[in-house]
């Protein structure tokens, strides 16, 4: 796996495929490999190069002590940009991964070109502040939960309703999960990264052609708070996922990936 330095942290990087790039970026605690078992394949079989990566604490790239940053890991995804000579690139971004985009577009709009943001929001409710507060308590305990409890936590927190009641599908979700759970420990400094600040007047001012896509059974962004960012980004239109949680583009990748490839296709640069 290749590397590149970017804002001081070594970062660990991919390439798929040959084309216009597009750049995917990932939410918290996640490796950028979640994207090539269904996202990556689609954008490359439709003539452009995928952009995976690994966030900083997110093996093999750099994981330095502390408590991290959302401008920390917006400046790591800018220099990465800069460093491939990327940009102006589309982006794909779920979660933090939204959020980082997001802060690009506002903060250097000349990097991104357009952007798909998955099961993303401008602010956060009670219930996302009390997720987030938990997240944090825990991280600083030191605790380390044991695998199958984190992967029922993880399960009822991040998949469908329909996904939960099919014992097949159920089954092949918890011992992925279990394994998940069993191996190395992300950096517990992604807890830290500041996700409820009230961005929502800042998202007026992007001026990049957007799409927000939401999942139908999003317990930990729901589809009202992804409906305000589609909203709030002048241009931006909004497309919904039934049947689908936070991981969505696990669970529906087909109907995800034909969202992202018709947004890619429409923003083309006329030649």
């Amino acid at each position: 796996m290749p590397y590149l330095s970017s804002n001081g942290i070594r970062l660990a990087f991919e390439r798929h495929g040959q084309g216009e790039r597009v750049l995917f970026i990932m939410g918290s605690s996640a490796g950028g490999r979640a994207w090539t078992l269904y996202q990556t394949p689609a954008v490359v079989a439709a003539g452009y190069q995928a952009v995976t990566f690994d966030h900083r604490g997110i093996p093999p790239s750099d994981a330095p002590p502390g408590r991290y940053t959302l401008e920390e890991m917006v400046a790591d995804t800018a220099g990465l940009i800069e460093a491939l000579r990327a940009g102006p690139c589309r982006i794909v971004a779920s979660s933090l991964g939204s959020l980082i985009a997001q802060e690009l577009m506002i903060r250097r709009p000349e990097l991104v070109r357009c952007a798909v943001l998955l099961s993303t929001k401008g602010r956060a409710d009670p219930a996302r502040v009390a997720q987030a507060e938990a997240a944090r308590a825990l991280a600083e305990s030191g605790v380390r939960l044991p695998p199958g409890y984190q992967a029922a936590v993880t399960a009822f927190q991040m998949l469908s309703p329909a996904t939960l009641d099919d014992p097949q599908a159920s089954a092949t979700w918890l011992d992925t999960l279990r394994q998940a759970a069993a191996g190395p420990v992300p950096s517990p400094g992604h807890a830290w990264v500041d996700i409820t600040a009230d961005r929502r007047e800042a998202l007026r001012s992007i001026t990049a052609p957007c799409r927000v896509i939401s999942f139908a059974d999003d317990l930990v962004t729901p589809p009202y708070l992804c409906a305000e960012v589609a909203a709030l980004i002048p241009g931006c239109d909004l497309v919904e996922i039934p049947r689908a949680g936070h991981y969505g583009y696990l669970e529906r990748p087909a109907e995800v990936n034909t969202a992202i490839v018709e947004f890619l296709a429409k923003n083309e640069v006329p030649a």
